[in-house]
């Protein structure tokens, strides 16, 4: 469901290596890489494949590569050596410009083949009918866009999408990093336009959720130590995990630790279902202040029988002088609180803490 990118621009370190082994262990399944970027030194490519795909296999990864046909000759390799291929632990080659249908049937029954899916024509798929392609081996991907103001637009990316999945096969898209940007531009590789410079999970979710993919691989070559963690509690317990900054340390304890949001979701807050059922000191009113967009907040003694009520705000709301912030969500995770469903479980904690590893 979820995959990373590894370039072969530069050495292949232990520290790469080390940034594999922690995204298997985080639910990660597949790893993407390119042999066919300008700024590279092919002559480096074959090289650093057999130590990136000896990693790979390791950590039982999916490895496919992006290619056209004289990359991959570059690189020291040939469609006519499926075997050398192989390998490498290449398990599946994204085929780009100068590849045609022909071989791209006959790799279909070797290794897993991506189709790119925005340029992908029904004479394309006749041909490929014709010539016997294994379509079970086949997955359709999209691009990812270096460049500012190049990323797809939403609605027909999903148009798009919606009408690939007809024939079966599994969409895969990008979103970008947060941390290790790849060059020249260093301005994130989404498929989306609308999601360069955001949160990669929030991403994630959304295309998987929202748009009609069914896989979803970390464009840019490194996420954060925080996005890590974020990702391993989606994964692996379906909980999205949310830093937050004390605005009142007084009551900051009665908010932290795990929530439930109510089934009855509410149009502008998260509702944490058992807050008022546990036993809290009386709370005072503090000085009441705007609730920004992931304000915190914690019902005061003046709303009655809410006192104790924890909320987090998914729109910019006035103040109250019955409701008290007690926190505000830092900016980088503003784009996850609206992908918290009804029944979810969501996890609030002290931005410093998670720089520490703790939950």
């Amino acid at each position: 469901m979820l995959g990373f990118s590894v370039f072969l621009g530069q050495e292949i370190t232990k520290d790469t290596i080390s940034y594999i082994e922690q995204l298997s262990k985080t639910g990660f399944t597949g790893v993407f890489s390119s042999l066919h970027i300008p700024e590279d030194d092919a002559a480096q490519y074959l090289d650093r494949l057999k130590i990136l795909g000896a990693a790979t296999k390791k950590n039982k990864l999916s490895l496919m590569i992006d290619t056209s046909a004289n990359a991959l000759e570059k690189a020291g390799l040939s469609f006519q050596n499926v075997k050398l291929i192989k390998e490498l632990g290449i398990t599946g080659l994204r085929m780009d410009y100068g590849i045609d249908n022909v071989t791209i049937a006959q790799l279909s029954h070797e290794l897993t083949v991506g189709l790119n899916a925005s340029t992908i024509s029904k004479q394309d798929l006749n041909e490929l009918k014709e010539n016997k392609a294994d379509f079970t081996n086949m997955e359709l991907w999209h691009n990812y866009y270096p460049r500012p103001e190049t990323g797809l637009d939403r609605e027909s990316f999903k148009q798009k999408n919606s009408s690939l999945r007809v024939l079966g096969l599994k969409v895969v898209a990008f979103v970008p990093g947060d941390e290790k940007f790849r060059g020249p531009l260093f301005k994130g590789l989404p498929t989306l336009e609308e999601h360069r410079g955001g949160h990669p999970l929030a991403g994630a979710i959304d295309l998987l959720e929202n748009a009609e993919v069914d896989e979803v691989y970390i464009g840019d070559e490194g996420i954060s130590e925080k996005a890590i963690q974020q990702f391993y509690h989606y994964q692996k317990e379906n909980q999205i995990s949310l830093n937050v900054r004390p605005i009142n340390k007084d009551y900051i304890s009665l908010i932290l630790g795990d929530h439930v949001n109510r089934m009855d979701d509410a149009r502008d807050v998260l509702r944490s279902r058992d807050a008022r059922s546990k036993q809290t000191p009386a709370i005072k009113a503090a000085a009441a202040i705007e609730r920004a967009i992931g304000s915190v907040t914690l019902d005061n003694e003046l709303y009655g029988r809410y006192m104790g009520e924890i909320q987090v705000t998914k729109r910019d709301l006035a103040k109250d002088k019955k409701v008290n912030v007690i926190a505000k969500v830092v900016q980088d995770d503003l784009d996850l609180i609206g992908l918290i469903k009804p029944g979810q479980t969501f996890h609030l904690q002290l931005e410093e803490e998670n720089q520490n590893g703790s939950k």
